[in-house]
């Protein structure tokens, strides 16, 4: 349930809060009432419950609620059990409210703050109506009033103020009335006569299942309310309504139906028979686009022929470069000591090894890869062939077809025709089969000229490769052979340098020993004068100038003999170093020349007979 929005004063503090429309339907799509109802005196008020407003307020079912509450202020103004908003404005009403017509339309009130889209129904001729959407619903419900298409037993009778004003139209007297949904009033007083007779009785339409509904008995023989008789009213109304609606909705279809299927067969012949000219005109145009792809595949089956051969060729005058270098290293590897360094020749040669065998594998891996791509251009061709002669024999059957008319004398019932076998393919399938053909044949065509391309760059890159790598490795081995030259030529210059400076230390080793030996006589003559001055007597024997001289002299002798000695020392070992470098330089150069002879004789010789770019492309 739902209650109308209001129109003036924005929302009300005191609105009551009912529950979702799709749970006004429980004891309609239910066969045994929620137990936890208010009709039934649940102790919980506080619960929201269906049919109850969930408002501070609980209902008293002991008096109507159409009937003036009693209160002060402002409350004793309006009729009903929800106290009004704060702000009482005028209100004025409008002769086209969707809210004063007797069953409103959602889809056409304007006039309303509270209008809302009525969900489409379902259509078509079997269209029913009589279904209550719950925005609907709620647009006919007021604070305990649901639409009359759909009554809800426990709903509470509509409460009139200003703010909800009721319709002033009613329906017609055998049709619901408004006030059927209400609970029906009770009687308190008790006599013979009355619905007391036979217990307190209910009219709803729980009365059937709650044991409430009148009996017939010796007081009265009535068993249905007069809401019930309309509303059985109103059921009959509308079946006979909606059978008519479909008989008419019948009638009207046959009647096109059979209008429709006279001209329907001659403009099926005239459009079947241009549709087998469109057919015969594309299986034509895919005919000759398999011709041209045919020719284009042949052709290039020669082409990667030829690129085989030459590859093959390359291959074998791959096997001279690897020679040449395999024969450089293992020259390189006499070098004696500390010549067997992995120099810049040294990692030329082994880099122009790595790419031989590299450009060998490539070369192998090329030539599968160009085997397998002939095959596949075989395949592809001859898929497209079968093709061909497949379309060949449709076109002739689509002309014999295109051909006939009404007046042929080979025209025949053939039932076994009107099928459509399993091995049959669809017009989507027989264009995606013929476009995937000539794409597949095309795709392996490009392929095709893609790794011709491919090859021949890869020859070319290859002989380049192997061109530039051996004029790196002759540049390396010429600025190896010149830089041993001068490093040779820089030893035998040391070499003499050490000899004379071996020459030199020998002398003055001999003149520090000589000045070591003159410092002894100071030395005493100190130690004589600080003697004697030691037995002086008494107080005589005083620290006096002189005596801290000689102390003094004493110690500056001591410093010079040990600064002597320790120049002595040095030179001893600058001997011993120089005469250990002449041995290291002497052989130092007998390696040297060594590495000359076998870089610049041998090697340069062997790397003479390197093959062309053109022998290493494959070209004869």
């Amino acid at each position: 349930m739902a209650e109308y929005p209001p129109r003036t004063c924005g929302p009300c503090p005191h609105s009551a809060h009912f529950e979702n429309a799709e749970d006004q339907h429980y004891f309609s799509s239910k066969e045994t009432p929620e137990p936890r109802v208010k009709f039934h005196d649940a102790t919980n008020l506080n619960e929201q419950n269906i049919g109850v407003t969930s408002a501070n307020l609980s209902p008293d079912l002991r008096v109507s609620p159409v009937q003036e509450r009693a209160g002060n202020g402002k409350e004793g103004k309006y009729l009903g059990g929800i106290p009004p908003c704060q702000d009482d404005k005028p209100i004025k009403d409008c002769p086209d409210s969707c809210l004063n017509a007797p069953e409103p339309d959602p889809a056409t009130c304007a006039c309303c703050s509270g209008r809302q889209q009525e969900q489409a129904g379902p259509k078509g001729i079997l269209k029913k109506t009589d279904s209550v959407t719950p925005s609907r619903a709620m647009m006919h419900a007021t604070a305990a009033r649901t639409h009359p298409d759909n009554p809800d037993p426990s709903s509470q009778a509509p409460v009139p103020n200003e703010q909800r004003p009721l319709p002033t139209e009613s329906p017609p007297c055998y049709l619901p009335q408004p006030n059927d949904a209400l609970p029906h009033p009770l009687d308190n007083n008790m006599g013979p006569v009355g619905p007391w007779a036979t217990g307190r009785v209910d009219w709803g339409p729980l009365s059937g299942l709650t044991g409430t509904r009148p009996v017939v008995d010796k007081y009265s023989i009535a068993r249905y309310s007069e809401g019930d008789w309309r509303a059985h009213n109103k059921e009959v109304l509308d079946m006979a309504g909606d059978e008519l609606h479909r008989a008419r909705l019948i009638d009207w279809n046959g009647r096109q139906c059979l209008e429709s299927v006279q001209s329907e067969t001659d403009k099926n012949q005239e459009d079947n028979t241009k549709r087998l000219n469109q057919r015969e005109m594309e299986i034509h145009r895919w005919k000759c686009e398999l011709e041209r792809a045919i020719a284009a595949a042949s052709e290039e089956i020669l082409f990667m022929e030829e690129q085989r051969r030459r590859l093959k060729q390359a291959a074998s005058v791959l096997t001279i470069p690897e020679s040449i270098a395999g024969e450089c290293i293992e020259r390189r590897t006499g070098r004696l000591d500390s010549e067997l360094v992995r120099d810049d020749v040294e990692e030329e040669l082994i880099k122009e090894l790595a790419l031989c065998s590299e450009i060998r594998d490539i070369f192998s891996r090329t030539l599968k890869d160009v085997e397998k791509q002939l095959l596949e251009d075989k395949t592809a061709k001859q898929r497209m062939e079968f093709d061909w002669s497949d379309k060949t024999v449709s076109l002739q059957i689509d002309n014999t077809n295109m051909a006939l008319n009404n007046r042929s004398t080979i025209l025949l019932f053939k039932p076994g025709s009107v099928q459509f076998p399993d091995e049959q393919s669809t017009p989507e399938y027989w264009e995606h089969f013929t476009k995937e053909t000539l794409l597949e044949g095309e795709a392996t065509r490009q392929r095709s000229a893609t790794l011709r391309g491919t090859l021949d760059a890869i020859l070319i890159n290859a002989a380049r490769d192997l061109r530039t790598q051996a004029d790196k490795v002759e540049l390396a081995l010429a600025k190896r052979v010149a830089c041993t030259q001068e490093v040779t030529n820089r030893l035998e210059r040391d070499l003499k340098e050490v000899l004379k400076n071996l020459a030199a230390v020998e002398d003055l080793m001999a003149d520090l020993r000589a000045a070591i030996r003159r410092m002894d006589i100071p030395m005493k003559k100190a130690h004589t004068r600080l003697d004697n001055r030691l037995i002086r007597p008494r107080v005589e024997n005083c620290r006096d100038a002189p005596h801290f001289g000689l102390i003094e002299e004493v110690k500056s002798i001591g410093e010079g003999t040990a600064a002597l000695q320790a120049q002595l020392n040095q030179a001893m070992m600058s001997q011993t170093n120089l005469m250990k470098a002449r041995g290291e330089l002497e052989k130092e150069i007998m390696y040297k020349r060594k590495t000359l002879e076998i870089d610049n004789e041998r090697t340069k010789k062997i790397r003479s007979f390197y093959p062309s770019a053109a022998a290493l492309s494959g070209y004869t």
